[in-house]
Protein backbone atom coordinates (compact mmCIF):
# COMPACT_ATOMS: atom_id res chain seq x y z
CA UNK A 1 0.00 0.00 0.00
CA UNK A 2 0.99 3.57 -0.77
CA UNK A 3 0.88 6.82 1.07
CA UNK A 4 -2.59 8.00 -0.27
CA UNK A 5 -4.23 4.93 1.02
CA UNK A 6 -4.33 6.51 4.42
CA UNK A 7 -5.80 9.66 2.60
CA UNK A 8 -8.48 8.43 0.64
CA UNK A 9 -9.63 5.55 2.44
CA UNK A 10 -7.95 2.83 0.60
CA UNK A 11 -6.05 1.17 3.76
CA UNK A 12 -6.38 -2.39 5.41
CA UNK A 13 -6.53 -1.75 8.82
CA UNK A 14 -4.14 -4.68 8.91
CA UNK A 15 -1.95 -2.78 6.55
CA UNK A 16 -1.59 0.84 8.37
CA UNK A 17 1.93 2.45 6.65
CA UNK A 18 4.29 5.27 8.82
CA UNK A 19 2.08 8.74 8.41
CA UNK A 20 5.23 10.75 6.74
CA UNK A 21 4.51 13.72 4.31
CA UNK A 22 6.48 13.32 0.61
CA UNK A 23 6.30 16.12 -1.92
CA UNK A 24 5.38 19.67 -1.97
CA UNK A 25 2.09 20.59 -0.25
CA UNK A 26 -1.02 21.58 -2.73
CA UNK A 27 -3.93 23.48 -2.04
CA UNK A 28 -5.48 22.51 -5.49
CA UNK A 29 -6.81 19.18 -4.60
CA UNK A 30 -10.25 21.19 -3.24
CA UNK A 31 -13.60 19.73 -2.59
CA UNK A 32 -17.07 21.34 -4.48
CA UNK A 33 -17.88 22.09 -0.69
CA UNK A 34 -14.87 24.73 -0.91
CA UNK A 35 -15.10 25.70 -4.30
CA UNK A 36 -18.75 26.77 -3.64
CA UNK A 37 -17.37 29.18 -0.82
CA UNK A 38 -15.27 30.88 -2.78
CA UNK A 39 -17.82 31.87 -5.29
CA UNK A 40 -20.08 32.98 -2.54
CA UNK A 41 -17.04 34.88 -0.67
CA UNK A 42 -16.50 36.51 -4.10
CA UNK A 43 -20.53 37.11 -4.27
CA UNK A 44 -20.89 38.35 -0.72
CA UNK A 45 -17.88 40.49 -0.63
CA UNK A 46 -19.48 42.38 -4.36
CA UNK A 47 -22.71 42.87 -1.96
CA UNK A 48 -20.88 44.59 0.36
CA UNK A 49 -20.87 41.97 2.84
CA UNK A 50 -17.41 41.25 4.31
CA UNK A 51 -17.95 39.92 7.35
CA UNK A 52 -19.79 36.59 5.89
CA UNK A 53 -17.33 36.95 2.64
CA UNK A 54 -14.21 36.13 4.35
CA UNK A 55 -15.71 33.38 6.37
CA UNK A 56 -16.52 31.59 3.24
CA UNK A 57 -13.17 33.16 2.13
CA UNK A 58 -11.70 31.13 5.10
CA UNK A 59 -13.48 27.76 4.22
CA UNK A 60 -12.12 27.99 0.88
CA UNK A 61 -8.96 28.20 1.97
CA UNK A 62 -8.80 25.34 5.01
CA UNK A 63 -8.09 21.31 4.12
CA UNK A 64 -10.88 19.80 5.84
CA UNK A 65 -8.66 17.11 6.47
CA UNK A 66 -5.65 18.96 7.94
CA UNK A 67 -7.67 21.58 10.40
CA UNK A 68 -4.88 24.23 8.72
CA UNK A 69 -7.16 27.25 9.46
CA UNK A 70 -9.01 28.45 12.41
CA UNK A 71 -11.05 30.91 12.24
CA UNK A 72 -13.75 32.68 15.08
CA UNK A 73 -16.89 35.30 14.59
CA UNK A 74 -17.54 37.63 17.57
CA UNK A 75 -20.44 39.60 17.14
CA UNK A 76 -21.61 40.88 13.87
CA UNK A 77 -18.23 42.88 12.31
CA UNK A 78 -14.98 41.17 14.12
CA UNK A 79 -13.01 37.73 12.51
CA UNK A 80 -10.23 36.45 14.36
CA UNK A 81 -7.90 33.90 12.50
CA UNK A 82 -5.19 31.38 12.25
CA UNK A 83 -3.49 29.47 9.58
CA UNK A 84 -0.23 27.26 9.22
CA UNK A 85 1.89 27.39 6.74
CA UNK A 86 5.00 24.90 7.24
CA UNK A 87 7.09 26.25 10.15
CA UNK A 88 5.19 29.12 10.47
CA UNK A 89 1.76 30.23 12.44
CA UNK A 90 -0.16 33.33 10.75
CA UNK A 91 -2.40 35.05 12.77
CA UNK A 92 -5.03 38.20 11.85
CA UNK A 93 -8.33 39.53 12.21
CA UNK A 94 -10.84 42.06 10.49
CA UNK A 95 -12.71 44.49 12.43
CA UNK A 96 -15.10 45.98 10.18
CA UNK A 97 -12.54 48.26 9.06
CA UNK A 98 -9.15 46.92 8.20
CA UNK A 99 -7.76 43.34 7.62
CA UNK A 100 -4.48 42.50 9.37
CA UNK A 101 -2.71 39.52 8.86
CA UNK A 102 0.85 38.72 10.88
CA UNK A 103 3.45 35.85 10.73
CA UNK A 104 6.37 36.26 13.81
CA UNK A 105 9.26 34.80 12.05
CA UNK A 106 12.07 34.49 14.18
CA UNK A 107 13.57 36.25 17.81
CA UNK A 108 16.10 38.29 17.70
CA UNK A 109 18.73 38.58 20.74
CA UNK A 110 19.70 41.66 19.49
CA UNK A 111 19.81 43.65 16.46
CA UNK A 112 22.52 43.51 13.05
CA UNK A 113 22.92 45.19 10.09
CA UNK A 114 23.61 41.98 8.23
CA UNK A 115 20.07 40.29 8.67
CA UNK A 116 18.48 43.64 8.69
CA UNK A 117 19.40 44.87 5.31
CA UNK A 118 18.64 40.69 4.33
CA UNK A 119 15.28 42.01 5.12
CA UNK A 120 15.27 45.67 3.77
CA UNK A 121 16.05 43.93 0.29
CA UNK A 122 13.38 41.65 1.04
CA UNK A 123 10.82 44.14 1.27
CA UNK A 124 11.62 45.60 -1.90
CA UNK A 125 11.06 42.50 -3.68
CA UNK A 126 7.16 41.52 -2.20
CA UNK A 127 3.66 42.73 -3.47
CA UNK A 128 1.78 42.67 -0.52
CA UNK A 129 3.16 42.37 2.67
CA UNK A 130 6.48 43.89 4.47
CA UNK A 131 9.42 42.15 7.00
CA UNK A 132 9.27 44.47 9.81
CA UNK A 133 10.87 44.33 13.95
CA UNK A 134 7.91 44.37 16.61
CA UNK A 135 8.42 46.38 19.89
CA UNK A 136 10.23 42.79 21.33
CA UNK A 137 12.15 42.46 18.40
CA UNK A 138 11.05 39.56 16.82
CA UNK A 139 10.96 39.63 13.03
CA UNK A 140 7.81 39.65 11.49
CA UNK A 141 6.12 39.82 8.28
CA UNK A 142 3.14 41.70 7.51
CA UNK A 143 0.01 42.48 5.62
CA UNK A 144 -3.13 44.95 6.02
CA UNK A 145 -5.75 46.60 3.69
CA UNK A 146 -8.57 48.45 4.53
CA UNK A 147 -12.06 45.98 3.89
CA UNK A 148 -13.73 48.48 0.83
CA UNK A 149 -10.00 47.42 -1.01
CA UNK A 150 -9.53 43.34 0.51
CA UNK A 151 -11.20 41.19 -2.02
CA UNK A 152 -11.04 37.79 -1.50
CA UNK A 153 -8.48 37.63 -4.74
CA UNK A 154 -6.16 40.08 -3.05
CA UNK A 155 -6.39 38.37 0.25
CA UNK A 156 -5.42 35.47 -1.81
CA UNK A 157 -2.26 36.45 -3.25
CA UNK A 158 -1.07 38.62 -0.23
CA UNK A 159 -2.09 35.53 2.35
CA UNK A 160 -0.10 33.42 -0.17
CA UNK A 161 3.07 35.50 -0.27
CA UNK A 162 3.07 36.42 3.35
CA UNK A 163 3.10 32.75 4.86
CA UNK A 164 5.70 31.00 1.54
CA UNK A 165 7.87 34.10 2.72
CA UNK A 166 7.76 33.67 6.54
CA UNK A 167 8.45 29.73 6.08
CA UNK A 168 10.53 30.13 3.84
CA UNK A 169 13.25 32.85 5.76
CA UNK A 170 12.92 31.58 9.38
CA UNK A 171 15.06 29.09 9.07
CA UNK A 172 17.34 30.21 6.05
CA UNK A 173 17.77 33.22 8.66
CA UNK A 174 18.79 31.23 11.71
CA UNK A 175 21.21 29.14 9.74
CA UNK A 176 23.07 32.27 8.88
CA UNK A 177 22.56 34.77 11.78
CA UNK A 178 23.42 33.19 15.55
CA UNK A 179 21.95 36.27 17.02
CA UNK A 180 18.08 34.91 15.53
CA UNK A 181 16.26 32.12 17.11
CA UNK A 182 12.98 30.02 16.38
CA UNK A 183 9.56 31.57 17.39
CA UNK A 184 6.15 30.20 17.71
CA UNK A 185 7.49 26.68 16.62
CA UNK A 186 5.09 24.59 19.50
CA UNK A 187 2.81 23.42 16.20
CA UNK A 188 5.40 21.34 14.49
CA UNK A 189 5.35 17.68 14.60
CA UNK A 190 8.70 16.45 15.89
CA UNK A 191 10.05 13.59 13.22
CA UNK A 192 11.49 10.36 15.22
CA UNK A 193 15.28 9.63 15.05
CA UNK A 194 14.81 7.12 12.95
CA UNK A 195 13.10 8.59 10.29
CA UNK A 196 15.67 11.23 10.16
CA UNK A 197 18.91 8.76 10.02
CA UNK A 198 16.76 7.22 7.37
CA UNK A 199 16.52 10.24 5.47
CA UNK A 200 20.03 11.53 6.04
CA UNK A 201 21.43 8.19 5.53
CA UNK A 202 19.76 8.46 1.84
CA UNK A 203 20.30 11.83 1.08
CA UNK A 204 24.51 11.27 1.63
CA UNK A 205 24.68 7.62 -0.11
CA UNK A 206 22.42 9.06 -2.89
CA UNK A 207 24.50 12.22 -3.76
CA UNK A 208 27.16 10.36 -3.39
CA UNK A 209 26.51 7.36 -5.46
CA UNK A 210 25.42 9.84 -8.14
CA UNK A 211 28.46 12.01 -8.06
CA UNK A 212 30.62 8.63 -8.54
CA UNK A 213 28.33 7.75 -11.35
CA UNK A 214 28.57 10.84 -12.83
CA UNK A 215 32.40 11.29 -12.48
CA UNK A 216 33.51 7.75 -13.09
CA UNK A 217 30.76 6.60 -15.98
CA UNK A 218 31.49 6.13 -19.43
CA UNK A 219 30.23 9.01 -20.87
CA UNK A 220 32.57 12.78 -21.04
CA UNK A 221 31.30 15.27 -19.10
CA UNK A 222 32.35 17.83 -21.76
CA UNK A 223 30.54 15.87 -24.74
CA UNK A 224 27.04 14.87 -22.72
CA UNK A 225 26.79 17.58 -20.47
CA UNK A 226 23.26 16.93 -20.75
CA UNK A 227 23.36 14.03 -20.12
CA UNK A 228 25.20 14.43 -16.70
CA UNK A 229 21.94 17.48 -16.16
CA UNK A 230 19.89 14.90 -16.27
CA UNK A 231 21.61 12.63 -13.80
CA UNK A 232 21.84 16.13 -11.49
CA UNK A 233 18.36 17.13 -12.13
CA UNK A 234 16.85 13.57 -11.52
CA UNK A 235 18.69 13.90 -8.14
CA UNK A 236 17.45 16.95 -6.75
CA UNK A 237 13.93 16.42 -7.27
CA UNK A 238 14.06 12.94 -6.19
CA UNK A 239 15.49 14.12 -2.89
CA UNK A 240 12.97 17.63 -2.45
CA UNK A 241 9.76 14.79 -2.89
CA UNK A 242 11.14 12.19 -1.19
CA UNK A 243 12.83 13.94 1.90
CA UNK A 244 10.60 17.35 1.80
CA UNK A 245 13.58 19.25 3.23
CA UNK A 246 12.87 22.82 5.04
CA UNK A 247 15.10 25.72 5.00
CA UNK A 248 18.87 25.46 3.70
CA UNK A 249 18.59 22.27 1.33
CA UNK A 250 15.10 23.10 0.03
CA UNK A 251 16.39 26.85 -0.66
CA UNK A 252 19.30 25.26 -2.34
CA UNK A 253 17.25 22.48 -4.15
CA UNK A 254 14.79 25.30 -5.68
CA UNK A 255 17.96 27.96 -6.57
CA UNK A 256 19.83 25.04 -8.47
CA UNK A 257 16.35 24.54 -10.58
CA UNK A 258 16.25 28.05 -10.82
CA UNK A 259 19.46 28.53 -12.02
CA UNK A 260 19.78 25.07 -14.41
CA UNK A 261 17.13 26.34 -16.41
CA UNK A 262 17.71 30.34 -16.17
CA UNK A 263 19.99 31.85 -19.44
CA UNK A 264 22.50 33.62 -17.91
CA UNK A 265 25.63 33.06 -20.35
CA UNK A 266 26.63 29.99 -18.59
CA UNK A 267 26.93 26.97 -20.31
CA UNK A 268 25.51 23.63 -19.09
CA UNK A 269 28.91 22.01 -18.47
CA UNK A 270 29.78 25.14 -16.17
CA UNK A 271 26.47 24.61 -14.02
CA UNK A 272 27.02 21.08 -13.47
CA UNK A 273 30.22 21.21 -12.52
CA UNK A 274 28.73 24.36 -9.89
CA UNK A 275 25.87 22.14 -8.96
CA UNK A 276 28.52 19.33 -8.25
CA UNK A 277 30.32 21.29 -5.99
CA UNK A 278 27.68 22.35 -3.77
CA UNK A 279 26.11 19.38 -3.91
CA UNK A 280 28.84 17.87 -2.31
CA UNK A 281 29.45 21.16 0.18
CA UNK A 282 26.06 19.90 0.99
CA UNK A 283 26.70 16.41 2.28
CA UNK A 284 29.73 17.91 4.18
CA UNK A 285 27.25 19.72 6.56
CA UNK A 286 26.85 18.44 10.02
CA UNK A 287 24.50 15.90 10.41
CA UNK A 288 22.69 17.70 13.32
CA UNK A 289 22.09 20.61 10.49
CA UNK A 290 19.91 18.24 8.24
CA UNK A 291 17.99 16.89 11.63
CA UNK A 292 17.33 20.60 12.54
CA UNK A 293 15.15 21.38 8.80
CA UNK A 294 13.45 17.77 9.33
CA UNK A 295 10.16 18.32 10.93
CA UNK A 296 6.32 17.79 10.18
CA UNK A 297 3.95 20.96 9.11
CA UNK A 298 1.01 21.79 8.13
CA UNK A 299 0.72 24.21 5.17
CA UNK A 300 -2.29 26.05 3.65
CA UNK A 301 -1.06 27.52 0.52
CA UNK A 302 0.72 24.96 -2.00
CA UNK A 303 4.11 25.96 -4.48
CA UNK A 304 3.21 23.87 -7.47
CA UNK A 305 0.74 24.98 -10.66
CA UNK A 306 -2.36 23.29 -11.49
CA UNK A 307 -1.78 21.75 -14.85
CA UNK A 308 -4.00 18.77 -16.71
CA UNK A 309 -3.43 15.57 -18.09
CA UNK A 310 -2.14 16.63 -21.37
CA UNK A 311 0.50 19.01 -20.12
CA UNK A 312 1.71 15.84 -18.59
CA UNK A 313 1.28 13.44 -21.19
CA UNK A 314 3.14 16.47 -23.69
CA UNK A 315 5.73 16.76 -21.18
CA UNK A 316 6.27 13.18 -21.12
CA UNK A 317 6.30 12.83 -25.07
CA UNK A 318 8.71 15.38 -25.57
CA UNK A 319 11.16 14.19 -23.58
CA UNK A 320 11.23 10.83 -23.26
CA UNK A 321 12.44 10.77 -27.24
CA UNK A 322 16.00 11.42 -25.25
CA UNK A 323 15.22 8.44 -23.10
CA UNK A 324 14.97 6.10 -25.96
CA UNK A 325 18.70 7.55 -27.53
CA UNK A 326 20.42 6.85 -24.05
CA UNK A 327 18.76 3.11 -23.79
CA UNK A 328 19.76 2.19 -27.53
CA UNK A 329 23.21 2.88 -26.58
CA UNK A 330 23.18 1.29 -23.46
CA UNK A 331 23.55 4.04 -20.86
CA UNK A 332 21.21 2.96 -18.58
CA UNK A 333 21.75 5.12 -15.63
CA UNK A 334 21.26 8.23 -18.17
CA UNK A 335 18.11 6.41 -19.16
CA UNK A 336 16.51 5.85 -15.96
CA UNK A 337 17.52 9.60 -15.04
CA UNK A 338 15.48 10.84 -17.54
CA UNK A 339 12.36 8.55 -16.65
CA UNK A 340 13.23 10.06 -12.97
CA UNK A 341 13.85 13.46 -14.10
CA UNK A 342 10.54 13.64 -15.67
CA UNK A 343 8.42 11.89 -12.80
CA UNK A 344 10.48 14.59 -10.28
CA UNK A 345 10.08 17.63 -12.53
CA UNK A 346 6.12 17.32 -12.24
CA UNK A 347 5.88 16.84 -8.86
CA UNK A 348 8.29 19.79 -8.34
CA UNK A 349 6.67 22.20 -10.73
CA UNK A 350 2.79 20.85 -10.79
CA UNK A 351 -0.63 19.86 -9.62
CA UNK A 352 -1.12 16.88 -11.77
CA UNK A 353 -5.00 15.77 -11.58
CA UNK A 354 -4.64 13.18 -8.56
CA UNK A 355 -4.54 10.08 -10.45
CA UNK A 356 -1.23 11.40 -12.24
CA UNK A 357 -0.06 12.65 -8.79
CA UNK A 358 -1.02 9.25 -6.90
CA UNK A 359 0.82 7.00 -9.74
CA UNK A 360 3.30 9.34 -9.79
CA UNK A 361 4.32 8.47 -6.27
CA UNK A 362 3.99 4.87 -6.40
CA UNK A 363 7.10 4.92 -9.15
CA UNK A 364 9.22 6.16 -6.24
CA UNK A 365 7.75 3.70 -3.92
CA UNK A 366 8.50 0.93 -6.73
CA UNK A 367 12.03 2.18 -7.75
CA UNK A 368 13.02 3.53 -4.33
CA UNK A 369 11.76 0.70 -2.55
CA UNK A 370 14.71 0.01 0.23
CA UNK A 371 14.48 3.79 0.96
CA UNK A 372 10.58 3.23 1.65
CA UNK A 373 11.46 0.28 3.77
CA UNK A 374 13.78 2.22 6.08
CA UNK A 375 11.32 4.21 6.78
CA UNK A 376 9.38 1.57 7.63
CA UNK A 377 6.94 0.75 5.24
CA UNK A 378 5.48 -2.91 4.47
CA UNK A 379 5.31 -3.36 1.32
CA UNK A 380 6.65 -5.68 -1.73
CA UNK A 381 6.65 -4.00 -4.88
CA UNK A 382 10.60 -5.43 -5.38
CA UNK A 383 11.87 -8.43 -4.00
CA UNK A 384 15.73 -8.97 -4.67
CA UNK A 385 15.95 -6.80 -6.96
CA UNK A 386 13.23 -8.47 -8.92
CA UNK A 387 9.49 -6.58 -9.28
CA UNK A 388 6.73 -8.02 -7.67
CA UNK A 389 4.14 -8.25 -10.69
CA UNK A 390 1.16 -8.78 -8.95
CA UNK A 391 1.27 -6.34 -6.21
CA UNK A 392 1.94 -3.89 -8.51
CA UNK A 393 -0.49 -4.24 -11.01
CA UNK A 394 -3.29 -4.26 -7.94
CA UNK A 395 -2.18 -1.56 -6.26
CA UNK A 396 -2.68 0.72 -9.71
CA UNK A 397 -5.85 -0.57 -10.06
CA UNK A 398 -6.47 0.59 -6.13
CA UNK A 399 -5.63 3.74 -7.50
CA UNK A 400 -7.92 3.70 -10.34
CA UNK A 401 -11.06 2.81 -8.43
CA UNK A 402 -10.44 5.28 -5.73
CA UNK A 403 -10.26 8.15 -8.57
CA UNK A 404 -13.36 6.73 -10.55
CA UNK A 405 -16.21 9.18 -9.04
CA UNK A 406 -14.16 11.67 -10.23
CA UNK A 407 -12.71 10.72 -13.49
CA UNK A 408 -15.19 8.13 -15.23
CA UNK A 409 -13.41 6.91 -17.87
CA UNK A 410 -10.04 6.19 -16.05
CA UNK A 411 -8.16 2.96 -17.09
CA UNK A 412 -4.77 2.17 -16.68
CA UNK A 413 -3.37 -0.43 -19.13
CA UNK A 414 -1.29 -2.69 -17.00
CA UNK A 415 -0.58 -5.15 -20.16
CA UNK A 416 1.78 -2.25 -21.36
CA UNK A 417 3.99 -2.71 -18.23
CA UNK A 418 7.88 -4.11 -19.38
CA UNK A 419 9.45 -6.06 -16.01
CA UNK A 420 12.78 -6.98 -17.76
CA UNK A 421 15.05 -4.23 -16.24
CA UNK A 422 14.39 -1.39 -13.91
CA UNK A 423 14.79 1.55 -17.03
CA UNK A 424 12.69 -0.38 -19.38
CA UNK A 425 9.98 -0.33 -16.42
CA UNK A 426 10.42 3.00 -16.07
CA UNK A 427 9.62 3.52 -19.31
CA UNK A 428 6.60 1.90 -19.78
CA UNK A 429 4.96 2.72 -16.32
CA UNK A 430 5.35 6.79 -17.90
CA UNK A 431 3.84 5.43 -20.96
CA UNK A 432 0.74 3.56 -19.80
CA UNK A 433 0.20 6.98 -17.31
CA UNK A 434 -0.21 8.95 -20.18
CA UNK A 435 -2.54 6.58 -22.39
CA UNK A 436 -4.86 7.20 -19.89
CA UNK A 437 -8.04 9.09 -19.88
CA UNK A 438 -7.87 11.43 -17.24
CA UNK A 439 -10.32 13.76 -17.66
CA UNK A 440 -12.53 15.10 -14.81
CA UNK A 441 -16.88 14.45 -14.77
CA UNK A 442 -18.20 17.54 -16.09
Amino acid sequence: MGLFDSWFGRIDEKEKQPNIKFGRYSDSYKTDQQYTAWQDSLDKFDDGDHFEAYGDFFDYLGDPEKENVIYQKLGDTHLDFEFFQGSKKIKGYSDGRKFRAEAKVVKASQTNVGFMRRLLEKNFELKYSRFALDANNNVVIVFDTYLLDGSPQKLYYALNELATQSDKMDDLLIDEFNMLSPIETEHIKLIPDEEKEAKYNYITTTIKDVMDRVEHGKLDANIYPQAIGYMLLDLIYKLDYLVCPEGFMMELFERMNRDYFQEDGKSIIEKNNIFKKELINLVARPKQKFFAEMYGTLSTFGLTQVVNHEKFRGFVDEVIKEYDWYAKNKHYDVAMAITGYIVGYCLFYWAVPRPDRELLHLYYEIIESDYFKSLGFDHDFMENDKFNKSTIKKEIQQIIKSNKNKYEGLVADTTLLVYDSKHEFARSFLTMMKEMDVNPRN
